[in-house]
């Protein structure tokens, strides 16, 4: 095996400054497989002759397959080398991109979006890359940066689909192309520009705790994002929760007496740790609401006394793109703000802002500009939140756990989206005969999103996530990526 000395320069020649570029591309492909399907659902229905539960499978089978790989393959990363699981997972999403273009029946499209799904996996392993290759007065502007990408994608993969499906005969095909186009360019950039890694663990997998994260998240998973359909007092709902509550209870005992886990439960119940997964979790309630919520407001016909009667092209472009531009724009401030004041400042700056834009929404939304105005607010946050909860952890687990632990911190922020969704869809559910939900709906759930940037912020003002010191970890020699550099692991 290389030095550390030898890897590290090849490294960082290899990559040099398109490591950045390369790495947010792959993050924007992350989100782009989130929600390409989401404008296009109806018009898969409608081609397909199915029902819309159904079809809810497309949504469905990619959140399980990213709550699934997620931390495998974060932790794959740290043991075999996060360039070749990058390519890997770059090439399995390719798959499903393609098998989803060529597919015309349900089966098959399921199937390709449940590939799609592994490209969860690439953010975690990217955030590691950045870590083990960039000096340490490089390291948070290349977070924050690529945490932007994150974001951008979601903006991106609405004004696709909606541009793509535009007129009288609108053809889903064309988006899942633009998937595997994106996919492919991807794939490229990671193998052309990604170092091999300078620390590889090796170890044996721990298949009995791959086993039980699996049944845990699927048990868990399932329920929420499709407790609409089965309803929520039903006895397959309540009986998968309790289900989820027995196989994590197990799972945590296994995971604490093998040598060598999937997931090191004792790093996991550090502080920093826990609440960074608690902000993740309420990050992704928030920036889901946001979707959700806009979405519905503005395509509710003005005759029903607010809305804007919107299209879903009108929606991606006016209502949903700045939002996803504004947190673009702020990440490489974000990076900066890290450096220089801590990531746990970071984080309460955004909330802070987040908690504005949904208070503003929640007073206000009765003019396009006051609601685009708060979408701004709320990208600022979420690209704030999504360079400082990646640098939190940096400061708060060892070197070799970093995959698998932003693993799951991206776990939980899939989660948080999987709640916003079950739960808005019922509040602002079209009522009897079709017609639009109360007003006060609206209101509510705009508060609740805000709730959640609140809670947010408290965690980080009261220092929950970290200490006032956690800057110093981006100015010290050696923070990042160098082989003096000792990893940090607060109780």
């Amino acid at each position: 095996m290389a030095s550390s000395a030898d890897m590290s320069g090849s490294g960082r020649l290899r990559g040099g400054r398109s490591l950045v570029p390369a790495l947010g591309l792959g993050a924007m492909i992350v989100s782009m497989m989130q929600t390409l399907v989401v404008p296009v659902l109806g018009v898969i229905q409608q081609d397909l002759h199915t029902s819309a539960a159904d079809v809810g499978w497309l949504t469905t089978a990619t959140l399980l397959s990213a709550a699934i790989c997620t931390p495998l393959l974060g932790r794959a990363g740290d043991q075999y080398g996060k360039r070749p699981v990058l390519i890997g997972v770059l090439a399995l999403t390719l798959a499903g991109s393609v098998l989803a273009a060529l597919s015309s029946t349900l089966p098959l499209l399921i199937a390709g979006r449940a590939l799609q799904g592994a490209a969860t996996a690439v953010f975690p392993l990217a955030q590691a890359v950045l870590r083990d290759e960039l000096p340490a007065e490089r390291l948070p502007g290349a977070m924050g940066s690529v945490s932007g990408t994150l974001a951008f994608g979601t903006g991106l993969a609405l004004v696709g689909a909606g541009l793509l499906t535009r007129g009288p005969a609108p053809d889903y095909h064309q988006v899942f192309w633009l998937a595997a186009a994106m996919s492919a360019l991807s794939l490229a950039a990671v193998a052309l520009v990604v170092p091999p890694s300078r620390l590889v663990t090796g170890g044996r997998t721990d298949w009995r705790g791959a086993v039980g994260l699996t049944v845990t998240l699927v048990l868990l998973l399932l329920p929420l994002s499709r407790g609409t359909a089965w309803g929520w007092t039903s006895g397959r709902t309540l009986g998968c929760f309790a289900a989820a509550a027995v196989v994590a209870v197990l799972w945590v005992g296994v995971e604490r007496a093998v040598p060598d886990p999937l997931v090191d439960v004792r790093i996991l119940v550090h502080r920093p740790v826990i609440f960074a997964n608690l902000a993740g979790l309420l990050l992704g309630f928030a920036m889901f609401s946001q979707f959700i919520l806009v979405s519905a407001l503005v395509q509710t016909p003005s005759t029903a006394g607010y809305g804007f009667g919107a299209s879903v092209l009108q929606t991606s472009l006016d209502y949903l793109l700045p939002s996803s531009l504004a947190s673009l724009a702020a990440a490489r401030l974000a990076g900066i703000l890290v450096r220089r004041s801590g990531p746990r400042r970071t984080l309460s700056v955004g909330a802070v802002a987040g908690t504005a834009g949904f208070a503003l929404l929640a007073a206000a939304h009765n003019t396009s500009v006051l609601v685009i105005g708060a979408g701004v607010l709320v990208g600022v946050a979420v690209a704030f939140g999504f360079a400082a909860l990646p640098a939190l952890l940096l400061t708060a687990v060892p070197v070799e756990r970093t995959g698998v632990v932003n693993g799951v911190n991206s776990v939980a922020r899939s989660v948080g989206s999987s709640v916003a969704s079950a739960l808005l869809a019922t509040l602002v559910a079209a009522g009897p005969s079709g017609h639009p939900p109360a007003e006060s709906r609206f209101t509510l759930c705009f508060a609740l999103a805000g709730g959640a940037f609140a809670l947010v912020a408290a965690f980080a003002r009261s220092g929950a996530t970290g200490s006032h010191s956690d800057s110093a970890a981006y100015r010290a020699p050696g923070a990042a990526g160098s082989p003096e550099a000792e990893p940090v692991c607060r109780p």
